[in-house]
Order: structure tokens, then sequence, then C-alpha cells
């Protein structure tokens, strides 16, 4: 019986572990472009319900294995200590070993090739179709930058290169990936909604950086705060706001509009409110902006994808 109990123990103090090193609270953002897409796609009567579903495990299992290379990058490198102000990790709290961690991104990394695979067979039928050519090429760079954003010599995420991959990979790749794979087809236009996705999704790791700007000077971690100092980051992150609303109002002058394309303002008290906090708070106290602006970017992509809903 006590060794029933003690296993029990231990599996649920792994899982919970496991729980902590996936970040829940980045899983919102990382489905906000998907959802987006798939509703722009189901506006033009493209949508598939199986391509959405696999598109939503594809990209779950990409930022699951992110969060857990990041995890894996900033210890071996060392931005993972005692001075840092976000949430203890896993691997820094000594609740999962090195090995636990690296076979759990070998599980994530394998789910989101599974997945994407059977999105690729599920929209285009045939590999011989470039299409499915195009969109297993996304998908492999996904799962290339998911890693390489701190982990190795070349990590992005350590030279102020990891709010432009952000822009590209949650924003453009997410937005018009899961749109393409709908529809076939890529509209120019539809570029705008992206970048709107994109800016708000920079913004979370802007904050993210904010929040741990001394500590990441101190490690030799570039990012944009580090390079910039917080009052220069917290004018940044208010244009990057200002960027994805301007870009959905463009979207909505530039083709026919109705009261419903405009739904998505519904979520702008939320984004003043946080721009507020953000610019009244430094450090720790910033965290708890994180998870109002992951759900603010979800609430924006579900508005914004009504358009042309009936």
């Amino acid at each position: 019986m006590r060794l029933n109990w003690f296993k029990n123990w231990r599996v649920g103090r792994l899982a919970r572990a496991y729980v902590v090193s996936a970040r829940p609270r980045t899983l919102p953002l990382s489905v906000a472009g998907v959802l987006l897409g798939s509703l722009l796609a189901a506006g033009e009567g493209h949508f598939d319900g199986t391509v959405c579903a696999w598109a939503v495990v594809t990209t779950l299992a990409l930022q699951v294995l992110a969060n857990l290379a990041n995890e894996v990058g900033d210890l071996k490198k060392g931005t993972d200590n005692e001075h840092r102000l976000g949430p203890v990790r896993g691997l820094q709290g000594g609740m999962l070993s090195l090995r636990e961690i690296t076979g759990a991104m070998w599980v994530a990394g394998s789910v989101a090739v599974v997945a994407g695979v059977l999105l690729v067979r599920e929209a285009f039928g045939e590999w011989l179709d470039p299409r499915s050519g195009l969109l297993l090429l996304a998908g492999g760079g996904s799962i290339v930058a998911a890693v390489k954003y701190t982990v190795g010599r070349g990590a992005y995420g350590y030279r102020g290169l990891g709010d432009l991959f952000v822009m590209i990979f949650f924003g453009w790749v997410s937005v018009l990936g899961s749109y393409f794979a709908m529809s076939g087809a890529i509209r120019v236009l539809y570029l705008l909604p992206a970048t709107a996705v994109g800016a708000f999704s920079v913004m979370v790791l802007n904050l993210n950086n904010m929040r741990d700007v001394a500590n990441d000077a101190a490690c030799g971690k570039r990012t944009l705060p580090v390079m910039w100092g917080i009052r220069r980051a917290k004018i940044y992150h208010l244009a990057l706001a200002s960027a994805g609303v301007a870009s959905l109002l463009l979207l909505n002058l530039l083709s026919p509009a109705g009261p419903r394309d405009y739904l998505f303002l519904i979520a702008l008290p939320l984004l003043l409110y946080h721009l507020r906090e953000v610019f009244r708070r430094e450090g720790r106290a910033l965290d708890g902006q994180l998870r109002l602006l992951s759900l603010t970017t979800l609430l924006v992509a579900l508005l914004a994808g009504l358009r042309g809903l009936s």
C-alpha cells in the first residue's frame, strides 16, 4: 500500500512539474493565429473542422516544445537563476531532470510532426502537390525556430531577434498558414490581420523581456529591452499595440466591412488597461500582465475572425 502511494505521489509530482514547464498561460496565445486563419477561411466557405483540429494540435505541440527548449537553453546559459523574476520552472527548480525535460521535448516534437503531417494530408490529399511541400516547409521552419530561440550558440533570442521570429511564426505563418491549409490560396490582404496577431504576440515576448531585463543584461541575453532600455521598450510596447489595432482597422477600410467587423474593438478597454499597468509597473510586477495579454490576444483574434461569417 505504501509503495503504491509513493508511486502515485511521484507520478503526480512529475505531472505537475511537466505542466509548469509547459507554461499553460502561453497556450491561448499559440492558438490565436490558427483560429483567426480558420475563421477567415470559414467566412469564405472553406472551413474544414478536421484541418482546424490538426492545426490546433500542431501549434500547441510546437508551443510546448518551444517552452521546454527555452527552459533548457536558458538554464545552460545561466539565465535561469535565482535572480530571474518569472515563475520558477521545472528544470530550474529541480522538479525535473535534464533527461526528463529532454524526453518531453522529443514527445512534443513528435506530436508536432505527426499532427503536421496529418494536417497536410487532410488539407491537400497528395504529397506531390506543391502546396503540401509549402505547408511542410513552414512546419519544419516552425520546429527549428521553436528550438533555436535559446538553444545552441546561434540562439536568436540572445541576439535581439526573438521579436522578428515571433511576428513571423505567431503572426504570418500561423494565420496565413491555417487559411492556406483550408482554402489552398494566400490572400495578401490577410497579411493585415496576421500582422495584428503577430504584433500582440510580440507584446507578450516584450513584456516577458521587460520583466527580466536586469537579469538578462547580467547574463548576456541581448533582448530589445536590454539594448534599448526599459523606457524605450515601453514605448515600443505601445507602438506594437497601436500597430495591431491599426492593422485591423486598415483591413476594414480596404475591404467591405459591416458592424460585425469592428467587434474586435470590444477588447480595446482590456488593451488600454494593460498598457496603463505596463507604464506604471516594472520588474516582477509586470508578470501578472502576461496572462491578461495572452487572453486579450486570443479574444481579438476570435472577434476579428467573425468578419464574413453568416
